[in-house]
């Protein structure tokens, strides 16, 4: 049986159906994520962590879910973040009661062990709430073993991975099913679960008032005051995604999701779940326009560490603990509907030219706020040094194509060096200032036009969305209005019904090629504004800012016609450029 024969044969959980994807929820603790649809079901979640192999793997088609949900059948559904955090309520109402369930991974989190909290509450009249807890470790191969129930608590365990589970005492084991039961409350009443996965056997008290207490803690500590930005609350939220997507490491995952198809049937489906240097510099330099919070410093360890332990080798994706991506290869699960199955991706492999570029200037940026460390100012000279060697040598650019002369990686990499010879001292900044000016001298000649308006390579007039980047962070290169010209010319035509795209595909229109680019959109909100059009700017981000599923989250692509979101989610660095946009259009930017 060949691979495509053994993906045919596949079958998925039918007690998951999928829902579009603009209807899921995420909880996230920094060491992984869990998806949530709006009945209830838990359908992804990787143990012990993000690059892990996932338990609930309902998402993509595989087996293992957690479902809490109203036995009637005949109920709708709604929900919310608190504010500034990533603790999740959901809501349903039936004919005869209102229930809230408010849910999330707890903090402060362990790398090996996650615990997550559910807590049911009647709001109106009685209800009846069942569950279902199928962990399937493994991507869905494996089953626990040896159930059991002890002091009123669930164990069972498979290979490497332990499960506890308190506040289901009557609940059944079922061979094949995992655990079934039943709940009755009456209005006012509460119930707690508190399920733990562990890579070892845990002894301490699943105690979940405690877990509540410290997880809240936690947000409130971690979330910062967004009140003076436009969009306030959204500014937080985007700043609590964030929050929710960094490791302890500090490495930023690009998402908590894989496989989620950019467009039905394309083969254009990613893992997402690992740390793109170059998504951490956006949502690095994103949180220091609002300020020197701890998001700053966590990016720039993770960044600098990388970079002084692989110099010229640097890869645009690692795991959140710093090791290579692994080649992409398929689960042979059936995947989520108009996608494909995969973990690994080839891109980590790839020389992203703008990767130095971004990270240079979120070492200026640190640097701004007095948070430069002595590692990262020894980053900050590798990375010069790297661009010295490699700048002008083709490489896969922002959207990780083929090997081309792309105009932005030099944009980005003069921008990068200009910022830095502004924060170093003597000779070290005279030297930056000079590689920046010869980086710009020849990318002026290879890929200005004569009008003044940048090409999108240096063999390729087209438009170039990645080319407004630089521009949004205050960088101008052109003659006169020439970084005007090419925003206009950007907007004519990658632009419809106030959505923006990255670039043209040849013979195919621009909303049937791919989605709209929510980072292009907020990009282009920032460059317009940098342009002094700050009603044009308003207008794109406000416009973009709408690009979301009810529960506020930000995918990587959104199909203007049918209003859906398309890609994995949420896609870390769309809400940071959303959180730049609230943080500048407010005027509170603490950077140039």
């Amino acid at each position: 049986m060949n691979d495509s024969d053994e993906r045919r044969a596949a079958a998925p959980d039918t007690s998951c159906p999928p829902w579009a994807l603009r209807e899921y929820a995420v909880l996230a603790d920094g060491e992984r994520g869990a998806v949530l649809d709006p009945r209830g079901r838990i359908v992804w979640l990787c143990a012990p962590r993000w690059h892990d192999d996932a338990v609930f793997s309902a998402l993509i088609g595989g087996a293992g879910h957690f479902t809490v949900e109203p036995a009637d059948p005949w109920h709708v559904w709604g929900g919310s973040y608190e504010e500034g955090t990533l603790i999740r309520i959901s809501r349903w109402v039936t004919a005869g009661c209102v229930i809230e369930c408010r849910e999330a991974l707890a903090l402060p989190a362990r790398t090996d062990r996650l615990v997550l909290l559910r807590r049911m509450r009647v709001e109106r009249g009685e209800a009846r709430l069942r569950l279902d807890l199928d962990p399937r470790p493994g991507f869905g191969e494996a089953r626990m073993r040896d159930p059991r129930r002890d002091r009123r608590v669930w164990t069972a365990g498979a290979e490497g991975l332990r499960m506890r589970l308190a506040g289901a005492p009557d609940a059944v084991w079922q061979d094949g099913a995992g655990l079934c039961g039943e709940f009755r409350l009456r209005e006012g009443e509460t119930h707690d679960l508190v399920l733990e996965l562990s890579q070892r056997p845990e002894t301490g008290p699943l105690d979940a008032d405690a877990l509540w207490r410290a997880t809240e803690r936690e947000w409130r500590r971690a979330v910062p005051d967004c009140s003076r930005l436009v969009a306030p609350r959204d500014a937080r939220h985007a700043y609590a995604v964030l929050h929710g997507l960094t490791s302890v490491s500090g490495g930023m995952v690009a998402a908590a999701t894989t496989s989620l198809p950019e467009r039905a049937n394309s083969g254009r489906n990613y893992d997402y779940r690992y740390a793109w240097l170059r998504d951490q510099c956006y949502a690095g330099l994103a949180v220091a326009a609002h300020g020197p919070h701890p998001l700053v410093d966590d990016a720039v360890r993770f960044v600098a560490e990388r970079v002084l332990a692989d110099g010229d080798g640097v890869r645009p994706a690692y795991t959140v603990d710093g090791r290579p991506v692994g080649k992409e290869r398929s689960l042979r699960l059936p995947g989520y509907p108009g996608g494909n199955d995969h973990v690994g991706n080839d891109a980590g492999a790839q020389f992203q030219l703008d990767t130095f570029g971004e990270a240079l200037q979120l070492f200026a940026a640190a640097a701004t706020h007095d948070r430069l460390t002595d590692e990262a100012e020894r980053a900050a000279a590798v990375a010069v040094d790297v661009v010295e060697r490699q700048w002008s040598k083709p490489e896969a650019g922002l959207w990780e194509l083929e090997d081309r002369w792309w105009t932005h990686s030099r944009l980005s990499v003069v921008c990068g060096l200009r910022r830095m010879a502004g924060v170093l001292p003597g000779a070290a900044g005279r030297r930056c200032a000079d590689l920046a000016d010869t980086v710009l001298r020849e990318t002026r000649r290879r890929c200005l036009r004569a009008d003044g308006r940048w090409r999108r390579a240096e063999d390729d007039d087209g438009p170039e969305a990645a080319l407004l980047v630089p521009m949004a962070r205050g960088c101008a290169f052109g003659d006169g209005d020439g970084d005007a010209a090419t925003r206009a010319y950007v907007e004519s035509r990658l632009a419809e019904d106030g959505y923006l795209y990255r670039f043209e595909h040849p013979g195919v229109p621009l909303g049937e090629a791919e989605g709209a680019f929510l980072l292009c959109g907020f990009t282009m909100a920032l460059a317009t504004h940098r342009v002094g059009d700050r009603v044009g700017a308003f207008r794109w981000f406000e416009r973009t800012r709408a690009a979301c599923g009810p529960p506020g989250l930000f995918a990587e692509e959104y199909d203007v016609r049918q209003r859906q979101l398309r890609g994995n989610l949420p896609q870390a660095f769309v809400h940071a450029m959303m959180l730049e946009c609230a943080v500048r259009l407010a005027g509170e930017s603490t950077l140039p």
